[in-house]
């Protein structure tokens, strides 16, 4: 290699050299913003800024000497002329021998200099040797130098690399690579588009998908538009429209994207979805929001993408193992089996039957050895799809395979996930489509509304599979032992899908079940009660969750709403598999045991018992009893305990509870001390915590205080006063962050709260103040408190609803002791980042409307803060 003489960078020569560069690379990166928003055209920014960056490129390369042995090559992205506004500049610095110091020198000094005119480089510099050794070790490096780009240098060298590179590169294995990476990927972004906050790069859907499709088309040499796959006969003329279309679209919001945020970012956070929504001219309507409507184009994109993907993939495997796998056998006049895929005989098998369109479906579940499907058959359905009209709908062959789709023994949950992937359940039913990719941004369910129904199909799918009955074993009972279980599968369908048309969705989705009810021929009664748990499928959480099912009426009231064991049943069924399915989140043991009380409680009323029976009031002492004798405690010594206790405080505690109170108390009825006892709940999910001690004022207000200092939030609380003036209190903390083993803090609790509740006149613990997460920031909830006598007019049901965040139960609790009020039970329900709490209470006050209307005023005030 030539020797040279290093260029001396002087502090004045580089901060001249900075200065200018950047001032190049700022005026340009600004001219072509406003070019973009003048005509938001994707490939004049993109070709634009790489050319900009060429430009300054090879002027820097020029500035440092580098000798004309070596190449200045772009790869990746900016490879392909792809650059977005912030994006990383990948560089290769290729050289025909190992540099020298002199070299070396002159190329650190470059990479700093490109750093510090405010360019984010990635590079390297290798040998073309060395290039080849890394990409056959990567085949990250492999997709990155498949793209090189010469800039400026050494043009015979560049030539000699690329064809190395291409003798070097075994299209077959590269294939294989690049669909497990994508695979890994998927796993990374579980698997879904549909997050809340998607990636619109690298998550499934994204652009990272269409790249893939590019950089294996690149190395098979099938070209590098989506054309060119047209004219191999990979994809049809109209699919390449639409796949360019498609990643227009993507490309416009990662642009997008970076110009908003003023850097890298790839992320449709919630702080940016209103802007993008009106960047890209969405507007709000009478029930969405702009960021909604738009959130519902991404997802509607990202799945359309998805399936191109798929199909693609599926049709490069055929190229490139094209024997692989025995003949095609016949399953019948339409389809074939090939390489354990359906098939269809020819691509004109749906125009002559349409039928078909479903049939397809119901042979992958009644035949196991079919994975999934060929390219052809895929690509058929997609273009077939629109065959799905009214007069489909309306055949009764039709209408039967579809209803038999339902009542299969395997593949249900996977062939309804198919179909909807392809549009069969769009066009299918017409309702469907409204709310595919349709977001819910109330914070609680975490999936579009399309895909949370799928979830929940599949959660009720997993109720009638014995395999999985150690799951939920009552639920596995039940659900196995129902007649009809496909009524559910159509409930499940049905219960969210006039989500986001405005008014009541359970009444409107009751009146889409009754017509598909009605045209698919289930008889009055099947009908009767898939339309009931589509209108009531709310109910039996808003009871279990919000209300005091130790109150004899709120049984009887329930049970009068639900009626019969089978509505009861199916309605248990549907609830619990709809609240699993909101949010990986949401669902906790403690939900699970109030939803099976509730159940147990009502199925023995509507058996004949009364409501005390309904409640287990005859049973419930007999069995706390059987329990202490099984601990070892004699007959007769829990009576004194007993005896300080009401009925009430028997009907707000299950037998287990009670026995615990008891073995803890017997011999400290009259104690001078408080008594604090911490247990872990079944399943380890959260804490129960018993405290006993003489009454006294701001008792609750204080251990709010001091449960929110330590991090827990309250699921559940149930306050009671001794006849002989004693509080006793039991909660169910929860540690919202998940990361707590409560094993290891009973001790540390039991002491720490004893003490502080030992000296009355300790300070109040004041709960660190909570910020409110981004997700809340962005869609606020309005805080709301209601005040109402319950129907026997002796307490007051008081409901608080906000969003929630540390310290809000002792903000509460708080402003409650300060009026006076006595709280007797709080039912807590936290629904992602919402809470809908419930307090029983009472006091004076309460009678007069002026105090009441203060007190909901104070409350409103800490609630907004």
């Amino acid at each position: 290699m030539s020797q040279t003489v290093p260029v001396a960078l002087t502090p004045e020569t580089s901060r001249e050299l900075i200065t200018r560069f950047k001032s190049r690379l700022k005026s340009g990166g600004e001219a072509l913003r406003s070019a973009y928003e003048a005509h938001p055209l994707t490939e004049p920014i993109l070709k634009g800024r790489s050319r900009l960056v060429d430009g300054v490129l090879v002027d820097i390369w020029k500035e440092f000497g580098i000798p004309a042995s070596a190449s200045l090559v772009a790869v990746g992205g900016y490879g392909r002329e792809e650059l977005f506004p912030f994006s990383d500049v990948d560089l290769l610095f290729l050289l025909d021998t190992e540099p020298d110091h002199d070299l070396s020198e002159r190329l650190t000094q470059m990479i700093g200099l490109l750093w510090d005119v405010g360019l984010d480089i990635g590079h390297s510099v290798r040998t073309i040797d060395e290039c080849i050794e890394e990409a056959g070790l990567d085949v990250t490096v492999m997709t990155n130098l498949l793209e090189a780009r010469l800039i400026g240098g050494n043009t015979l060298l560049f030539e000699r690399f690329s064809d190395q590179l291409r003798g070097a590169l075994n299209v077959a294995q590269f294939f294989k690579a690049k669909r497990l990476e994508q695979e890994q990927r998927y796993t990374r972004h579980n698997e879904t588009p549909y997050s809340l906050e998607p990636n619109c790069k690298e998550s499934p859907g994204g652009l990272r998908d269409l790249q893939i499709i590019g950089w294996i088309s690149r190395a098979a040499g099938f070209g590098t538009h989506w054309r060119d796959l047209a004219s191999h006969g990979l994809v049809t003329a109209e699919e390449a429209t639409e796949l360019r279309d498609l990643e227009r679209f993507l490309q416009h919001a990662r642009i997008r994207l970076h110009h908003i945020a003023g850097r890298r970012e790839d992320r449709l956070l919630f702080d940016h979805q209103e802007k993008l929504a009106h960047r890209f001219g969405f507007e709000a309507n009478e029930h969405r929001r702009a960021s909604e409507v738009f959130m519902q184009e991404y997802y509607r994109t990202a799945k359309k993408v998805t399936q191109l993907n798929t199909i693609l993939l599926q049709n490069f495997w055929a190229e490139f193992f094209p024997n692989r796998y025995p003949a095609a056998i016949n399953i019948n006049e339409r389809f074939q089996c090939v390489r354990e895929l359906l098939d269809v005989r020819d691509e004109g098998v749906f125009d002559r039957h349409p039928s078909a369109l479903l049939e397809c479906f119901l042979i992958l579940q009644q035949r196991s050895e079919l994975k999934g499907m060929t390219a052809r058959t895929l690509r058929a359905l997609w273009r077939g799809r629109k065959l799905i009209n009214a007069e489909f709908r309306h055949d009764p062959a039709n209408r039967a395979l579809f209803l038999r789709l339902l009542q299969q023994k395997r593949g249900v949950v996977q062939e309804m996930r198919r179909m909807n992937q392809y549009g069969i359940l769009s066009f299918y039913l017409p309702a469907w489509r409204r709310i595919v990719g349709q977001m819910q941004h109330d914070l609680f369910h975490v999936y579009t509304v399309d895909q949370h129904i799928m979830q929940v199909l599949r959660n009720v799918r997993r109720f009638m599979v014995s395999e999985h009955a150690h799951e939920y074993p009552l639920l596995t009972r039940l659900a196995t032992s129902f007649e009809k279980p496909w009524l559910i599968y159509i409930a499940a369908l049905f219960h969210d899908i006039a989500k986001g048309r405005g008014g009541d969705h359970s009444k409107l989705g009751m009146k889409d079940a009754r017509e598909f009810c009605s045209a698919h021929g289930l008889d009055e009664t099947d009908t009767a009660l898939v339309e009931w748990l589509v209108e009531h499928h709310l109910s039996m959480s808003n009871v279990a969750q919000k209300q005091d099912m130790s109150d004899l009426d709120v049984i009887r009231r329930f049970g009068d709403l639900v009626k019969t064991e089978r509505r009861l049943t199916a309605l248990y069924i549907l609830t619990h598999a709809d609240i699993r399915g909101t949010s990986p989140k949401v669902w906790n043991g403690w939900k699970g045991k109030l939803l099976e009380d509730l159940f147990f409680a009502t199925q023995r009323l509507l058996r004949g018992a009364t409501p005390h029976q309904a409640l287990g009031m005859p049973l419930r002492q007999d069995d706390a009893r059987n329990l202490l004798r099984y601990y070892g405690l004699r007959p007769g010594t829990e009576d004194k305990l007993w005896a300080q206790l009401d009925t009430v405080y028997f009907m707000r505690h299950d037998a287990e509870e009670v026995a615990w109170h008891a073995r803890m108390l017997y011999y400290r009825v009259e104690s001078d001390v408080p008594v604090v006892k911490a247990r872990p709940t079944h399943g380890d999910e959260g804490l129960q915590v018993m405290v006993y001690m003489k009454d006294q004022k701001d008792i609750f207000v204080r251990l709010c205080g001091f449960f929110a200092r330590l991090g827990f939030t309250i699921a559940d609380a149930k306050i009671h006063t001794t006849r002989h003036g004693y509080a006793l209190d039991s909660f169910l903390l929860l540690d919202p962050g998940q990361e707590t083993h409560y094993r290891d803090v009973i001790n540390l609790l039991e002491h720490d709260l004893t003490e502080r509740l030992s000296d009355p006149d300790s300070p109040i613990d004041q709960p660190a103040s909570g910020r409110l997460s981004r997700e809340v920031k962005h869609f606020p909830i309005s805080p709301g408190v209601t005040i109402e006598p319950d129907e026997r007019g002796q307490h007051y049901i008081m409901s608080v609803t906000a969003a929630d965040r540390p310290g809000l139960l002792f903000g509460v609790a708080e402003t409650l002791a300060s009026n006076g009020i006595n709280l007797h039970t709080a039912k807590i329900a936290t629904l992602g980042e919402r809470v809908e709490d419930t307090f029983l209470i009472s006091g004076p006050n309460l009678t007069q409307d002026t105090q009441v209307l203060k007190i909901e005023t104070e409350l409103l005030e800490k609630l907004a803060i």
